[in-house]
């Protein structure tokens, strides 16, 4: 498929309280971003960590070969151009001449195939190897030149690699280990200093090849009470807060001096099942629960209706009518006849694993599905853990349930191939799967007619809603406020803050 026909492909994806002594922000200069979130990074590995906050922060320093624009569209990055061969197993990218390190080095195809073959690697436990297991070999015919030789065809995989879990890495600091030990990387910033769960010191990259950033850095100050982070915005303290509780949030308007942005998201809520352990093994134990969940009602008891019930597929291009999936209407008496069919008439014990802070709406989420499921014999106990805690007991698949807010994507196939494919590097967090997910997901993977594809993933979608192995509930929204003297920056639908690079802070 020629570079006419990717761009094209692109574009069809793209429809789519006060301060404490110890949390005191020091004054800064004008030109640099004072600004505040509850949830720090859990580390600094740009091709292993999951967590929203890790990637939100990694982003900033670290830089894939292409990523994705405020409207879903893929926009160079380290890369300039990049094309397909006709038969779409031939990925050739030319590197920007100008991009290069934070340590003075230079972008080469050299860092690109390391950084690749680093994510190949199993023995890494990269966040999106399953996204890339197509590439049989990667060609560097010049300093400038990456050729990417597949398998079989696999247009989603430029849009996996828009994703700072795709991040180039330093080929000399991949040899030497110390990827996830310091942060240096392509992007627009530098990470001067990190004092995990205090703060980040971000200097501007004046090599940044992408451009000039308008600010000369950015302060990062954690405050894990975000009406903490409302009162330092109110006292002018702070210049810039992601706010992820919209209670905090719908507070914000009240504010003269103050500015909220909203952004619907694809990222999505969901009761994760472990369909390995009992009784979760039997379909109409999951179905039951599924049929037992009010997703409406989770959504205004959890996040004051800010949002917008869902299926498994997020993105506007792809996005279908929930109602048309299996038991998205609440039917409580066919919960407990799947219930009794699967021989638990009498209900069971389970226990639901939700981390605290983030989503600060984990805590409620639980709370209302431990009520649901009451109703229908399951007496759920909901142990909450530390972000950190909760990150290694999910990627482990050690739970009975969970609740979490999964990153969307732009491609169904980039978006779940990691879970809902034999080969997914997650699949032992999914612990489900069968062969008509499987198939489906690799049709999609193949397939370049957007409509074709659309077809494809609907039955993805059906199918997977019916065996009910995760409960989706909603997409929400991400939040920004601001000072009324901050300008320029872009949200996005993915949740991504590189909008900060066009910020600027006025007197």
């Amino acid at each position: 498929m020629g570079k006419t026909l990717m761009k094209n492909f692109a574009a069809s994806v793209a429809l789519a309280a006060t301060l404490g002594a110890t949390t005191a922000i020091a004054p800064a200069a004008a030109e640099t971003l004072r600004m505040a979130w509850s949830q720090d990074a859990t580390g600094l590995d740009p091709h292993k960590q999951t967590a929203f906050s890790s990637l939100r922060l990694l982003e900033l320093v670290y830089e894939p070969l292409v990523r994705l624009d405020a409207e879903l569209q893929i926009v160079p990055a380290v890369a300039e151009t990049w094309e397909f061969s006709e038969d779409g197993k031939t990925l050739t990218f030319k590197l920007d001449g100008d991009a290069q390190f934070q340590n003075g080095e230079k972008v080469t195809s050299a860092d690109v195939k390391a950084s690749f073959q680093r994510i190949l690697d199993e023995a890494t436990g990269a966040a999106a190897r399953a996204n890339f297991t197509s590439i049989e070999s990667i060609d560097t015919p010049d300093e400038t030149t990456v050729v990417f030789n597949l398998s079989q065809p696999d247009v989603p995989m430029l849009t996996a690699m828009t994703s700072i879990n795709a991040a180039v890495a330093p080929a000399s600091e991949i040899e030497a280990g110390t990827i996830g030990t310091k942060a240096i990387g392509s992007g627009p910033f530098k990470l001067d200093s990190w004092e995990p769960n205090q703060k980040e010191v971000l200097s501007a990259n004046p090599d940044w090849a992408g451009g000039e950033v308008k600010v000369d850095g950015i302060n990062i100050s954690v405050l894990p009470d975000e009406t903490a982070i409302l009162a330092a915005l109110r006292t002018k303290q702070v210049d810039f807060a992601l706010i992820n509780d919209p209670l905090v949030a719908t507070l914000v308007p009240n504010e003269a001096s103050l500015e909220l942005s909203r952004t619907p998201v694809l990222a999505y809520h969901v009761l994760q099942l472990n369909p390995s352990r009992e009784p979760m093994t039997e379909l109409a134990v999951r179905q039951a629960i599924s049929c037992a969940i009010d997703r409406q009602d989770v959504l205004d008891t959890a996040l004051l209706g800010e949002g917008a019930v869902t299926g498994p597929l997020t993105m506007p291009a792809y996005r279908s009518d929930p109602a048309s999936l299996f038991c998205y209407e609440r039917d409580v008496e066919k919960a407990k006849a799947l219930m009794a069919e699967a021989g638990y008439a009498d209900g069971f014990s389970a226990t639901v694993i939700a981390a605290t802070g983030e989503p600060p709406t984990a805590a409620a989420e639980a709370q209302v599905i431990q009520s649901q499921l009451a109703e229908i014999g399951i007496d759920l106990d909901i142990k909450m853990m530390e972000l950190n805690v909760y990150v290694d007991t999910w990627l482990k698949g050690d739970f009975d349930m969970a609740v979490a807010l999964n990153g969307g994507r732009a491609d169904p196939f980039s978006m779940y191939n990691r879970y809902w494919t034999k080969a997914g590097n997650l699949q032992h967090v999914a612990n489900y799967i069968d062969d008509t997910l499987d198939s489906l997901m690799q049709e999609g993977r193949e397939e370049t007619d957007p409509a074709k594809r659309k077809e494809i993933f609907s039955r993805f979608e059906t199918h997977l809603a019916e065996v009910s192995p995760w409960i989706w509930l909603y997409t929400g929204y991400t939040y920004t406020a601001q000072q009324k003297n901050v300008g320029g920056f872009v949200p996005s639908p993915t949740g991504t803050l590189f909008g900060l690079t066009e910020v600027t802070v006025g007197e």
